[in-house]
Formats: structure tokens, C-alpha cells, sequence
């Protein structure tokens, strides 16, 4: 009897269950989760710099560059507030305020360098900028590999050649004894020298950034190219798409945002428009339409010693640029485009 109810006991109870308690949760205690340790932070961090030290390795010499060459020499634009000496140093020099800038606002000079800048400025964003978009989308529609890299390399071989040397192909070919002048001489038309023409001077100088960097500026529009979904294409080809409705809606929307950071990044040197290809043509023209703001600053500043000025004219630049950058950034956010940088603080 006592073995039967056993057996009976032992089969009409349940298994004994075990219950375990949930694993600990480091950092938790009396439900609450506690906060990552500024040591935790740092060892993640010194870990993340441990595991991409490689490519921290390969970013250091451009970061470098930045910091020598663009960051630490900020600290110069105290030139612009101070009655500058070369021999007195920044400490020594005498604090005039903004002085500085009311002589640079009233030198007439000043204001005939901006003028040519901004209207050469204008001429570049106008017929320069759409150029290397235009190139790219031909190079992309060639179907033949061959033929699109021989055409490429042919277009961005004129990037490397110096300024000196394309002025003075430009020279035998528009100057006064060059080809163009004497094959209108020859048709009865009249001498044209476009190398000593003020008026045309912006044109000329625009004509040439366009065939010195138009190929190059194609790189990253190309690139940007590739980054297009093909199949949008093939969809679009079933659907009965042509090839410029195909461009339209779908090749320049893919390839807009680019089109837009490069335009902002522009408009951030507005003001400057080169040095050295302005420089070696002003006297050709005379400072009245070769004078931009760059060869102001070596002419006024660098030769006639006149630092305070010339630093100002540095700083004024940086300033519009600055606001320029941001301005059309912002612009590009009303618009639905990221820009330079993106306004979502949620990330």
C-alpha cells in the first residue's frame, strides 16, 4: 500500500521547476541601468583608434597639411588690426583697430579689384562650373571603354601643364602675331588681339580655366556617375524612356547632391580666382581689368609694404566666403539637398 501511494504520489506531482534568476545586466543595479564610465569611453575609444590605426596612419600627413598650412596660420589675420612691422614682430606692432579697413575701403583700387573679380567670378560659375557636367554625361553615354579612356586622358592631360606654359600657347595663338590674328588678316577681316583686349579679359581668362580643368572636374562627376542605379535605367528603357527623358529624370536627380556640394564648395572662393594665371597677364591688360583681389594684395601689400591693409582684404575674403558657404548650404536644406554637411541633430 505504502509503494502503491508512492508510485501514485510520484507520478501526480509535477516536475519541480526551476526557476533562474536573469543573467545581471553589468551596470545595472535595483533596476536602474547605470551610465558608461568616462573610463569605459575611453578605453572604446582607444580601442576604435587601435583597430583603424592604418588608416588614421594614411589621413595623418592631409590632416597635417590642413593644420601647418591653413589652421595655424588663422593666427596672422591679427595683421589686419595692427600697424604691421616685419622687424617689430606682432607683439611689438602698434593696435590700430580697424583702421586698417577703412584705408582699404577707400582706396579706389580696392574697388576695381573686386569689381573684376566678382565679373570674372561670375563668367566661371556661369560658363566654367557646367562645363566638366556636361563632359562627364558625354564620356558616360560612349559605349566603347577604348575610345572613352583615349578621350579621356586627351581632356586631363591640360591639367598638368603650368600656367606659364598655357599663356604662352594662348599667346601664339590670339596674341598680336599670333595664328587667329593673322587668319582673320587674311580673310579681310580686321586684327583681333585678344591677349591685350580689357574687355575681353575676363572671357580670355575663363576660356582658359575651362580648357585647363574642365577634364579634370569631369573625375568626380564620373565617379558620381557609376553610383547611379542601373536598373532605374532598364526599367525606365522597358517603360519606353528615351535617352534624354532617362537623363532627365533620372541621371541628373542621381547625380544632383554632388552637383550642389561642388557648387557651395565654389562659391566658398568666390573671391579668389587665381593667382598666378591673373598675375602673369595683368600688364598685358593694365591693373584697370587685370587687377583682381589676389594681385591686389601682392602689389599693395607684398611691394608697397602695406601689411595692414593687405591682411584685411585676406580676412574680408575669408569672411564673405564663410558666409557664402554657409548661406547656400543652408539654401540647399530648404531645398531638400544635404549640402556640405547635414542639419539632422537626431543622428
Amino acid at each position: 500500500m505504502s509503494s502503491n501511494s508512492q508510485t501514485l504520489t510520484s507520478v501526480a506531482a509535477p516536475d519541480a521547476v526551476t526557476v533562474k534568476s536573469p543573467p545581471a545586466v553589468p551596470g545595472k543595479r535595483n533596476g536602474r541601468a547605470k551610465k558608461n564610465k568616462p573610463t569605459q569611453r575611453r578605453h572604446s575609444l582607444m580601442a576604435r583608434i587601435r583597430r583603424d590605426k592604418v588608416m588614421l596612419a594614411l589621413v595623418l600627413p592631409g590632416f597635417a597639411y590642413f593644420v601647418v598650412f591653413h589652421y595655424i596660420p588663422l593666427a596672422g589675420n591679427i595683421i589686419a588690426f595692427l600697424d604691421y612691422k616685419p622687424y617689430l614682430g606682432f607683439v611689438d606692432s602698434v593696435f590700430v583697430g580697424f583702421d586698417n579697413f577703412g584705408a582699404m575701403f577707400s582706396d579706389s583700387a580696392f574697388w576695381v579689384a573686386l569689381r573684376n573679380t566678382l565679373v570674372i567670378t561670375g563668367l566661371q560659375l556661369v560658363l566654367f562650373f557646367p562645363v566638366p557636367i556636361v563632359l562627364a554625361l558625354l564620356l558616360n553615354s560612349i559605349m566603347s571603354k577604348r575610345i572613352r579612356n583615349f578621350v579621356q586622358s586627351v581632356v586631363y592631360l591640360p591639367h598638368f601643364i603650368g600656367w606659364v606654359i598655357i599663356v604662352a600657347v594662348f599667346s601664339e595663338i590670339l596674341g598680336a602675331t599670333g595664328v587667329v590674328p593673322h587668319v582673320l588678316e587674311n580673310l579681310g577681316l580686321p586684327r583681333f588681339d585678344a591677349m591685350t583686349t580689357p574687355e575681353f579679359f575676363p572671357f580670355l581668362v575663363t576660356i582658359q580655366a575651362v580648357w585647363k580643368d574642365a577634364g579634370w572636374g569631369t573625375i568626380i562627376f564620373l565617379a558620381a556617375l557609376m553610383n547611379v542605379d542601373q536598373e532605374l535605367y532598364e526599367a525606365a528603357a522597358v517603360d519606353g524612356a528615351g535617352p534624354w527623358s532617362r537623363m532627365r529624370n533620372i541621371t541628373l536627380p542621381g547625380i544632383m547632391p554632388v552637383i550642389i556640394l561642388l557648387l557651395i564648395l565654389n562659391l566658398g572662393s568666390i573671391l579668389s580666382v587665381g593667382f598666378e594665371q591673373i598675375v602673369l597677364q595683368r600688364d598685358n591688360v593694365g591693373p584697370g581689368a587685370g587687377e583682381v583681389l589676389d594681385t591686389y594684395v601682392y602689389f599693395h601689400g607684398i611691394q608697397d609694404g602695406q601689411w595692414g591693409p593687405a591682411a584685411a582684404v585676406g580676412l574680408v575674403k575669408g569672411i564673405v566666403g564663410l558666409i557664402l558657404v554657409l548661406g547656400a548650404n543652408k539654401l540647399a536644406h530648404l531645398f531638400g539637398q544635404e549640402g556640405v554637411y547635414s542639419s539632422d541633430t537626431t543622428k
